[in-house]
């Protein structure tokens, strides 16, 4: 059994590999691209053609007349962009998905892409934590939507769930992200490289992965038992995960973030995970503080990926800070101590820092203004706007040579004369957001969500970009019921993949 030591984190993490119901391989294969391993390499291409299509949960919909059962909604981009009438709901009444739609289920509370079988297609990964198992509540379970030609499908869809211990009230499939952080077969690290799925239950981490040759997912070594990242006695809520490449080797790196539950709780805390050509030897990348919101991206455009880390929980800076912990240039990964910590008073940042705030719950990397450096996009969706309450609003930071610059700033909201709709109160606009460059021209648009709009029916706002950053003007919006699915009380937009 393999121990990481730290005294910042403050629980113990169950690290093993889950089985899977079996799959049928697509018929045809498009180019392989190379297998994830940084922020970068977006894997949510669905049915190869190029270009980045959108995986968005609505985990409080209502399917089949059960309240709160959830879909996923799926849109496929090209060069015109991301696409409203090219587009796929599903959810687990859904032709060939296993199980059924039941109150609560929460099916796409969660999602996340990656290629799972080296196929070309990036296949999707849906977590339903509310899902109940043999009589065991919350539970919770996930799905795989394998990529093809054609899309995303129910037809050929694999169930996933905690092969070892499912436990009520687990809630797996809370967080899910797919990377190459290990090979498939560690007696031929460079063969066959696909990326596996790492799966979060409330206090447990989980990796799943498709061997070469495989017909299903498959546990991998029972010796790999136990990964403690915390001292037991305290406790750790587990709520995000983010990978990159932090320490410049051949393979992905995780970091989990959440909040300690024990005599402090509420406090953030992060770790990192060093991806290995073996998942035994997954190596300790070190603890940071701040939580439970992290993101990747190189921000310093050195070439090798870095970590901010959403700080919104207890003790942290007034209304939510963001710090910055920047590759090191070796393999020695991130280094201890933030480059940078960012509020809404430091200099340059439009807004105030107020209680209640949120800024930074939320955040995405991407290229917004084309100059070959990741800008930050930072939700904070309980930014109060003017006297409504919990309205929300979204930052954008620049990517610079010294990692993040307030330099070209901006700050939007709906009561923006140029953004659809008008700020209300617990409408939690920036509650997802996610930087995507649709088109493949090289700029990062915003994807903004509202999952509180419209009393919880939940809306997703377009913002385009430009030479000079994003910009209000053009920017569209939509919801659940335009793309085929429910709208009342659905929380669109309350997970958006990145």
């Amino acid at each position: 059994m393999r121990h990481i030591r730290s005294a910042a984190l403050t629980a113990a993490a169950l690290l093993t590999l889950g089985g899977g119901a079996l799959f049928a391989a697509p018929a045809a294969q498009a180019a392989v691209p190379f297998p994830s391993i940084g922020w970068q390499q977006h894997n949510c291409d669905y049915d190869g053609n190029g270009f980045d299509d959108v995986l968005t949960g609505a985990p409080g919909a209502t399917v089949g007349g059960a309240s709160g059962a959830g879909y996923v909604t799926v849109q496929y981009s090209s060069s015109s962009g991301l696409s409203t009438t090219k587009k796929t709901v599903l959810n687990q009444n859904t032709s060939g998905v296993p199980g059924g739609a039941e109150a609560g289920d929460g099916f796409g509370r969660a999602v996340a892409s990656g290629d799972l079988d080296n196929d070309g297609y990036d296949d999707a990964i849906v977590g339903i934590p509310g899902e109940d198992l043999a009589g065991l509540s919350d539970a919770g379970g996930a799905t795989v939507f394998w990529g093809s030609s054609t899309g995303l499908h129910g037809s050929d869809s694999t169930w996933l769930e905690n092969p070892e211990q499912p436990r009520a009230g687990a809630n797996f499939g809370r967080a899910i992200e797919a990377a190459r952080y290990f090979a498939p077969d560690p007696a031929d690290p460079d063969a066959n490289l696909r990326d596996s799925i790492a799966v979060l239950e409330n206090d447990t981490l989980l990796f799943f992965t498709n061997p070469p040759g495989a017909t299903q997912l498959k546990l991998a070594d029972k010796g790999v038992q136990a990964l403690d990242i915390a001292p037991a006695e305290s406790g750790l809520a587990l709520r995000s995960l983010s990978h990159g490449n932090y320490n410049e080797d051949s393979w992905a790196d995780l970091a989990i973030s959440g909040v300690t539950t024990g005599d402090q709780p509420g406090v953030g805390a992060t770790q990192v995970l060093h991806g290995a050509p073996d998942v035994e030897e997954l190596g300790d990348g070190g603890t940071f503080e701040g939580g439970p919101a992290a993101t990747s991206g190189d921000f310093n455009h050195d070439g090798q990926d870095d970590l901010a880390i959403g700080d919104t929980g207890s003790g942290s800076s007034l209304g939510g800070s963001v710090s910055v912990y920047l590759g090191q240039g070796d393999l020695s990964g991130l280094g201890p101590e933030p480059s940078q910590t960012w509020t809404q008073d430091s200099p340059g940042v439009p807004g105030k820092a107020e209680a209640g705030d949120r800024w930074g719950a939320e955040m995405s990397a991407g290229d917004t203004n084309g100059d070959g450096r990741p800008d930050l996009a930072v939700g904070a969706p309980g930014e109060d706007i003017g006297s409504t309450s919990d309205a929300g609003a979204v930052w954008t930071l620049r990517g610079g040579t010294g990692g993040l610059t307030a330099t070209g700033a901006r700050s939007f909201d709906q009561n923006h004369s140029d953004i659809p709709g008008v700020a209300e109160a617990s409408d939690r606009w920036g509650g997802q957001v996610r930087l995507i460059d649709a088109n493949s021209d090289g700029l990062f648009g915003l994807l903004a969500s509202a999952p509180g709009e419209n009393t919880n029916d939940g809306f997703v706002w377009v913002l385009p970009a430009s030479s000079s950053g994003l910009v209000a003007n053009g920017t569209w919006t939509y919801d659940g019921a335009r793309l085929g699915g429910t709208a009342a009380d659905a929380q669109y937009g309350a997970a958006i993949d990145e």
